[in-house]
């Protein structure tokens, strides 16, 4: 029994989504939790502001003899995975690889939409991986940049949210995908706005339920599970105070939890 926690890192808050599905599907795993609001959006930074501050985070994470962590943020995902597993010897899963997978087994006619931010979007790392395993698929791409901002406000099903949605997905829509990978922990809180526009026929694919069994599947093969039977403990840091947090927090975790500021340039 391994009772160390996982550590799980975001840009912002938007990554309580991914905190959301591994208190779903392990509940008696410890989580630390790091926000990193004092510098996002991460979304439009560069690839080599974006490594920076992923180091950083992970070196604060490792504070906190964490056993396994989690890059919620697509945007360090995408940019900085690579980076990461050179220079840390900890087990460090990103969202891309398990939302990749997922979609590959969610599509059936080969033609998968994937919507992020940015940096995501101009890394083109969904793409890249999508097409390594499947060189017959087709991925067409798009940012949807003020879907942050929306989640954030909660605005998430409202009139000004549906038409977001409905500019942004016109374009895949009339490429005939059918699924769409959120590719931004914020997405998720819009998913219901999101599957109306898309309809039905539109599979949404949610890479952080895919993290969360990927590593739960990771730990039972090592054999580092906590077997305790009480719900695990959740602890969050965020490096500057946002109102959003709490809300996000109502909405993604359905309580409210009261994270300490810390210094994240310290690391």
């Amino acid at each position: 029994m391994d009772k160390r926690p996982i550590g799980i890192f975001d840009s912002g808050v938007g990554g309580l989504t991914v905190v959301k599905q591994v208190m779903k599907v392990m509940p008696h795993e410890n989580i630390v939790y790091f926000g990193d609001t004092a510098r996002l959006p991460y979304g439009s930074k560069s690839k080599e502001a974006v490594t920076k501050f992923s180091k950083q985070n992970v070196r604060f994470l490792l504070t906190k003899e964490v056993k396994a962590i989690i890059v919620a943020c697509n945007t360090a995902s995408s940019n900085s995975l690579e980076e990461l597993h050179k220079a840390f010897d900890v087990p460090i899963f990103g969202v891309v690889d398990a939302g990749v997978a997922e979609a590959l087994r969610t599509t059936q006619n080969k033609k998968i939409g994937v919507i992020g931010t940015a940096g995501t979007v101009r890394s083109r790392a969904y793409e890249k991986m999508i097409l390594r395993q499947e060189a017959t698929m087709e991925v067409f791409s798009k940012a949807c940049p003020l879907f942050v901002p929306l989640a954030e406000e909660g605005w998430t099903e409202n009139e000004v949210a549906r038409l977001t949605a409905e500019n942004y997905l016109e374009g895949l829509l009339a490429k005939g995908i059918d699924s769409l990978v959120l590719g931004c922990t914020h997405y998720p809180l819009l998913k219901r706005c999101i599957g109306t526009v898309v309809g039905e026929n539109v599979k949404l694919v949610d890479p952080a339920k895919a993290t969360a069994k990927q590593v739960k599947l990771f730990l039972q093969e090592k054999g580092i599970t906590n077997l305790e039977e009480k719900t695990g403990e959740r602890t969050f840091y965020l490096s500057d105070y946002t109102d959003m947090f709490y809300s996000i927090c109502q909405k993604a975790l359905k309580q409210g939890y009261h994270p300490e500021i810390m210094d994240i340039e310290q690391f």
